[in-house]
C-alpha cells in the first residue's frame, strides 16, 4: 500500500505542477483551457463554475463556457491541460471546419504557443532549482572528504583508463581537489570537451592519467565510473519472505563480508551473491555500532530479496550556503544531472546503454520514492527534484505527443507562416501516441520482471 502512496503522491505533485506551467501561460496568453486534468481517462469527479462539484463525467454537449473543469481522472500516470483550438492527445479536431476564434490556441502568434508549450517544462526546472535552493540553505551539504578511489572492477572504463583501487586524486587539468564532489566536477562537468590531466599519489608517488575527451562521455554512463574509498554496500529494502528476511537482515545493515570475501561495492555483493545460489554462506554485518554474524541462503535464481546501494562510510565536512550562494548551487546542481542525464540518453540511442536498464516506470518510481520517504523528507523532496528534472529533459525532446514534439511542429507552422494540415498533426500524434504506449508497456514490464 505504501508503494501506491507515495506512486501517486509524487506523480501528483510533478504531474500538477507541469500542468499548471502550460494552464498558467495559457491563461497569460488569453487563452481558453476547457479542462485541467490529473491523470487520463475517466474522470472521477471535478469542480468548474458551472455546476460546480460533480462525481463522473460531465455530458457529451457541456459547455464551459470559457471556464475550466479541473478534474481527477481514473489512471494515475499523467495529465493534461486541454487549450481550445490545439491538436493534443485528445485528437479533438471539431474545431478544424471553422475559423479561429481569438481565444484559441492556433489564433496565436508563434512565441505564445511556444511559450504555453515549454512553461510546463520551465516548471519542472523551477521546482527542482526551488528544492534544491531550500535544502542547500536550510540544510547544507554534506561532502565527502576524500579524494582517494574505492574499489575498481578490472574490466571498468576507469581501470581501462589507468585508475586503480586507492588512488589519491591531487588535481585535474592544474585544479587541486579537496574533496569528492571537486573530482566529479572538474572531470565530469567543467570543460568536458576537453581532455582531462588526472595527477594522483600512488605509493608515495605521483602518477598522470590522461582522460581523452570522448572517453569522458562514455565514461559518464558506467555507474560508478569511480566512486570514493571507504564505502560499503548498504541495504535500503528487505523483501518479505525472502532469504535476507529468514537470516535476519534488515534495512540500512551494511554487509562487511559475505562467504569470507571482503564487500566494498554494492557490484562486488552481487556478484557473490549472483555466483552462489542455494548456497549457504556466512555473512558479516554491521548494524549502527553492532557486528552482527549470520548466514543467507541465496535462492535459485541467485538473488537474497533486497535493494542494495553502496555507501560512503569515511570523512563528511558539513557546508552551509548564505541565502544567495544557495541559489547559485542549485544551478550547478542541475546542470550536473543534466549533462549527466544528456550523456545517458546519447548513449541508449547509440546502444552503449540498454534502454531496458536506462528508463524505470511506475514500479521503480514507487519504490524509490517509498524508499526516499523512509529516510525523511529532505531525502524524499531531493528525489522528488530529481525526477521533476528527469522528466522535463524527457519531455523537451523532439518526439510526437511530448511537448518537444508540439515545439517542432510550431517552430515549423512559425517559418512556413500557416498551419500544417489537421490529418497531419492527427497523424503524427497518432504515431507518437502508439510509439509512447508501446514504450510505456516495455518499461512497466521490464518494471514486474525486475521485482
Amino acid at each position: 500500500m505504501d508503494y501506491i502512496i507515495y506512486f501517486v503522491i509524487t506523480i501528483a505533485i510533478l504531474v500538477f505542477i507541469h500542468e499548471f506551467g502550460h494552464f498558467a501561460a495559457a491563461k497569460l496568453c488569453k487563452m481558453r483551457a476547457d479542462v485541467f486534468a490529473i491523470g487520463f481517462g475517466k474522470r472521477l469527479f471535478g469542480w468548474n463554475k458551472i455546476n460546480g462539484f460533480t462525481f463522473g463525467d460531465l455530458e457529451k454537449d457541456f459547455d464551459t463556457q470559457g471556464n475550466t473543469d479541473y478534474r481527477l481522472c481514473l489512471i494515475p500516470l499523467g495529465g493534461y491541460v486541454k487549450i481550445a483550438g490545439m491538436v493534443d492527445e485528445s485528437f479533438d479536431t471539431e474545431f478544424a471546419n471553422e475559423e479561429p476564434k481569438p481565444y484559441e490556441f492556433r489564433a496565436k502568434p508563434t512565441y505564445q504557443k511556444l511559450f504555453v508549450i515549454t512553461a510546463g517544462v520551465m516548471m519542472n526546472l523551477t521546482l527542482t532549482v526551488a528544492i534544491f535552493w531550500g535544502i542547500n540553505f536550510f540544510q547544507g551539504k554534506q561532502v565527502i572528504k576524500t579524494t582517494t578511489i574505492g574499489e575498481l572492477s578490472s574490466e571498468g572504463k576507469a581501470a581501462v583508463i589507468g585508475f586503480q583501487t586507492d588512488d589519491k586524486i591531487l588535481s585535474i587539468n592544474g585544479q587541486l581537489v579537496d574533496n569528492w564532489e571537486d573530482v566529479l566536477t572538474n572531470i565530469f562537468v567543467e570543460q568536458i570537451s576537453v581532455d582531462k590531466e588526472v595527477v594522483v599519489e600512488r605509493n608515495s608517488q605521483q602518477v598522470i592519467i590522461n582522460i581523452p575527451a570522448d572517453s569522458i562521455k562514455s565514461a559518464t554512463n558506467e555507474v560508478p565510473f569511480i566512486q570514493p574509498g571507504e564505502t560499503k554496500p548498504v541495504i535500503t529494502e528487505v523483501m518479505k519472505n525472502s532469504p535476507a528476511e529468514d537470516a535476519g537482515i534488515k534495512a540500512y545493515d551494511l554487509f562487511l563480508s559475505l562467504n569470507n570475501i571482503p564487500l566494498n561495492t554494492s557490484a562486488k555483493a552481487i556478484e557473490v551473491i549472483s555466483s552462489n545460489p542455494d548456497v549457504e554462506m556466512p555473512l558479516v554485518i554491521q548494524r549502527d555500532v553492532d557486528t552482527v554474524f549470520t548466514k543467507v541462503k541465496p535462492a535459485m535464481d541467485g538473488k537474497i530479496g533486497v535493494v542494495i546501494t553502496d555507501s560512503y562510510t569515511g570523512p563528511i565536512e558539513f557546508q552551509s550556503y548564505g541565502f544567495f550562494s544557495s541559489f547559485a548551487k542549485s544551478f550547478e546542481q542541475v546542470n550536473f544531472v543534466t549533462i549527466k542525464t544528456i550523456s545517458a540518453l546519447g548513449s541508449v540511442i547509440t546502444g552503449e546503454i540498454e534502454f531496458k536498464n536506462a528508463f524505470g516506470g511506475p514500479v521503480k518510481i514507487a519504490q524509490y520514492a517509498v524508499q526516499s520517504a523512509d529516510n525523511g523528507i529532505i531525502s524524499f523532496l531531493f528525489f522528488l527534484a530529481m525526477l521533476s528534472l528527469s522528466l522535463a529533459i524527457i519531455n523537451i525532446l523532439p518526439f510526437p505527443v511530448l511537448d518537444g514534439g508540439h515545439f517542432v511542429i510550431i517552430l515549423v507552422e512559425g517559418l512556413l507562416k500557416k498551419e500544417l494540415p489537421i490529418k497531419i498533426k492527427i497523424g503524427i500524434q497518432n504515431a507518437g501516441f502508439v510509439l509512447l504506449l508501446l514504450l510505456m508497456a516495455f518499461i512497466i514490464y521490464n518494471d514486474i520482471i525486475s521485482l
